[in-house]
């Protein structure tokens, strides 16, 4: 009889286990549509920056969205980068960010991104003439990835 017994709970705990790891394959899923979905993200702003298209790129940022500047200028707010860009004039200097690498926590809604940047003024020539790296946050609060934080630093 105890052979019997042991036998139902056997089948149990693998069931257990099958559906404990098919949960944990789903939260896999979920975390790399997630990080496909930022640098797709990340792409369309590239592309967006390239076209000097600034609502486009703008919106992608939170309304009270932080971004310090590879000078180390903070800004406050989407309104204060709008600014911030138009101050520029008519300067045809265009960025793209390289991510390297996108963390998430899916239970809160956040990730990581870091990675390069290149600053290119094309009315100079054809390579990158300034750059670093650069760290931005993400939020999904409002159901789309959207960056909430950005910090971006000179190094070349």
């Amino acid at each position: 009889m105890t052979t019997t017994a042991k036998k139902p709970f056997k089948n149990y705990s693998i069931i257990g286990m099958i559906i404990l790891s098919s949960f944990g394959s789903i939260s896999e899923s979920v975390a790399q549509q997630d990080e496909l979905e930022i640098r797709k993200i990340r792409e369309a702003s590239n592309s967006a920056l390239r076209a000097y298209d600034n609502d486009l790129v703008l919106s992608f940022l939170t309304e009270d969205v932080l971004t310090t500047t590879g000078n180390g200028t903070l800004l406050a707010g989407k309104d204060a980068l709008r600014n911030y860009i138009l101050a520029a004039g008519e300067s045809k200097m265009y960025w793209i960010r390289t991510a390297l690498e996108v963390n998430l926590n899916e239970a809160k809604g956040l990730a990581w991104e870091t990675g390069t940047w290149k600053g290119y003024d094309p009315e100079q020539e054809e390579e990158a003439i300034i750059g670093g790296k650069y760290s931005a946050q993400w939020t999904k609060a409002s159901g789309t990835w959207l960056i909430k934080s950005q910090l971006f630093v000179s190094l070349e």
